[in-house]
């Protein structure tokens, strides 16, 4: 027990994305209080209503209106996963982030593995195990990881595994520009080229509790092409100008310390 306690961290907030979440938003919501207040921690639940068209806000509103630690944060019109994700963890309070998605398709209870980690690297991504998807999403999403790992450089098991823990004030640091399903391989591509190590843990994948996934939609699907390709270019670029002025700066020093080096040099022929 006390070694459990010693790898909690101070502080965690938990940010859950929800888009017409009905069947299942009540139970994953209530599943992460009961399990955060039984680890004793100082947490908060961030939960991100991305627009929702069925009673997912109202039953979220009655959640927070009876937890002080349940903060909502209501979009007028959906605008994405990652427009939602963004909005949670820039409202991230903690010292901690963790998000998840509001699907009851992951158990909250796998996160209590990935404390301990913490002590030695600055974050834990999960990767699915038995994913629990039609084959063609699992094709879907073989072919996406090979495709941003060719572009980024990003090579991870599961790229898009909504289970990821890490300091809050990365997302504070760094600004996140993608809205729809680009925005994982923005996180970890951001995360690498900051110089933040990772490793990653498997976690329990679960059949849905209800609603729809809306990750194979077309018009997502197209979004997150869109954005790779937009930002693919305006990211190689923004590499490419921080390594010439790495470079310039560089010889500038190198100039700096060759001139100091020289003024202290003695005339030739000099006497004490």
């Amino acid at each position: 027990m006390k070694d459990r306690i010693a790898h909690l961290p101070r502080s965690l907030s938990v940010v859950l994305p929800a888009y017409n979440e009905e069947e299942a938003i009540a139970h994953t919501v209530h599943h992460v209080l009961d399990t955060l207040a039984a680890w004793g921690l100082d947490f908060e639940v961030i939960v991100v209503d991305d627009g929702s068209q069925d009673r997912t806000a109202v039953i979220l509103d009655t959640i927070a209106g009876a937890n002080a630690c349940v903060h909502i944060i209501h979009h007028e019109v959906n605008q994405g996963y990652g427009a939602a994700l963004v909005s949670g963890l820039e409202a991230a309070t903690k010292e901690l982030a963790f998000f998840m998605d509001s699907d009851g398709q992951f158990d909250i209870r796998d996160l209590e593995r990935f404390f301990p980690l913490i002590d030695t690297y600055d974050a834990v991504f999960g990767f699915r195990v038995k994913r629990q998807d039609t084959w063609m999403r699992k094709v879907n999403a073989w072919g996406w990881k090979m495709l941003v790992g060719m572009v980024f450089g990003v090579y991870v098991r599961d790229v898009d595994c909504a289970f990821k823990l890490y300091p809050a004030k990365f997302s504070h640091e760094n600004t996140l520009e993608t809205r729809g399903a680009m925005i994982n391989t923005e996180l970890l591509y951001k995360f690498t080229r900051a110089g933040y190590s990772y490793t990653q843990l498997g976690v329990h994948h679960l059949p849905r509790r209800g609603g729809k996934a809306s990750g194979a939609k077309p018009s997502v699907i197209l979004r997150a092409f869109r954005e790779l390709a937009v930002f693919a270019i305006k990211w190689h670029r923004e590499e490419k100008q921080a390594e010439r002025e790495r470079l310039r700066l560089e010889r500038a020093k190198s100039k700096q310390s060759q001139q100091l080096q020289s003024s202290q040099k003695k005339p030739a022929g000099a006497q004490k």
